[in-house]
């Protein structure tokens, strides 16, 4: 994980022109999916892997598919779900044809703690994205979470195409669970009425087997964490078949077998910055879920949205509750946009530490009872950790339990 992922990239051009945009995410508790995308050149949707470098004994077969948005025909997207894998295990692969073949890696994540997440969110494609991502590969994570605004396409869809070149280094290695935001949508009156085209078709992720009937909201079990994936520009209210999803998922959350629950939306019900304040899908999702997790007891929620960060404390209702979920804003990884750098004045209480900087996070899953979230921000191109809090899980605190 210490590869400069740009110098990587730019290899890699030369050994497959045409076999780009890897990246893979867990399915079940034993699965992984492998994406990737070709151009110009016919290829399988074969996988073959194994244990042991340049030795693939095991083999699986997969889907191709592609889309169209306005005059743009993506290349042939391949998706592949290859297992059962053992946990903590790295696995060499590679995939297509052999006139393609080039062999990659990955860590599958541990099954059970410790564990640690790589979280970013509105990456983008710039010169901050370089160095969060560089940051992030020092990390040594074993899954990272991505909480909406990808590649910024906005409707170009060769952005998408980039952006899958630009993650791959990284993707390829580690399983990136991601949701989608507002610059996912790529929504256009009369010509193009279909939101979310590119992202679900490039981001498949795996919400059939949480009982989800769409790819924009899902949950997965990795390790001893639900990770619950909710989806902000997508129905949400009491009657919407991601309301009455998500109340059913956490119902069935065993907190003897996943101690930790966290969650992850777009856009932040918590927000002492002056942008994006008063949103519907702020307000509106806030108002009509926020007692789903405080019931639940959620231990933390990411948001992006918001190019900056800022971390709460346990809080709900808009007021500091000790079984309440940590509210955490990680929107500044790297997007077109810049910093939103102002801030409302005087700080609120409930927030507890803010600062408009690029950067990334990581939290820590350490055993049943303890994580330790850190905060690192992208200063003169070097990871500075400002930020850093030690957590508690509430399943574990009498005083929270239900």
């Amino acid at each position: 994980m210490e590869t400069n992922v740009f110098e990587f990239q730019n290899k890699l051009q030369v050994l497959y022109l045409w076999f780009l945009q890897v990246h893979i995410s867990l399915v079940g508790q034993d699965k992984m999916r492998i994406s990737w995308i070709t151009h110009n050149t016919p290829s399988p949707a074969t996988v073959k892997y194994g244990t042991s470098p340049g030795v693939f004994s095991n083999s699986a077969n997969g889907t191709v598919s592609s889309y169209r948005y306005l005059l743009y025909k993506s290349g042939d997207i391949h998706d592949v779900v290859i297992g059962p894998l053992k946990p903590n295990t790295v696995y060499y692969y590679i995939c297509g044809g052999p006139d393609t073949a080039h062999e990659l890696s990955f860590k599958n994540p541990p099954a059970q703690l410790p564990i640690k997440f790589a979280v970013t969110g509105d990456l983008g494609q710039t010169g901050w994205t370089d160095s969060t991502l560089q940051h992030v590969a020092k990390s040594n994570y074993d899954v990272l979470l991505l909480p909406g605004d990808l590649s910024y396409a906005d409707v170009y869809q060769n952005l998408w195409d980039s952006f899958g070149r630009l993650v791959e280094p990284l993707a390829s290695q580690r399983p990136w669970m991601v949701t989608q935001g507002n610059h996912e949508v790529e929504k256009l009156p009369i010509v193009h009425r279909e939101p979310f085209t590119a992202y679900n078709a490039r981001w498949r992720m795996p919400y059939e087997e949480s009982g989800s009937g769409s790819n924009l909201y899902y949950s997965f079990d990795v390790a001893g964490v639900h990770v619950v994936m909710l989806g902000s520009y997508t129905d949400f209210d009491e009657n919407s078949d991601q309301y009455k999803w998500f109340e059913a998922d956490l119902k069935k959350v065993d907190r003897v077998r996943t101690p930790w629950i966290v969650v992850l939306i777009h856009a932040p019900w918590y927000n002492s910055n002056t942008a994006h304040q008063g949103e519907s899908e702020s307000v509106d999702m806030k108002a009509a879920m926020e007692g789903l997790l405080y019931q639940a007891r959620v231990d933390v929620v990411f948001a992006g949205h918001v190019h900056a960060y800022e971390r709460f404390t346990r809080v709900f209702n808009d007021k500091a509750d000790n079984c309440a979920p940590v509210h955490i804003t990680i929107g500044d990884g790297g997007n077109r946009e810049g910093l939103a750098s102002k801030y409302i004045d005087p700080k609120p209480e409930i927030s507890l530490f803010r600062e408009a900087s690029f950067g990334h996070g990581e939290l820590e899953v350490v055993n049943v009872t303890h994580a330790r979230w850190t905060w690192h921000r992208n200063d003169d191109d070097n990871a500075v950790e400002s930020d850093s809090i030690w957590l508690t899980n509430l399943s574990s605190t009498p005083a929270c339990k239900v």
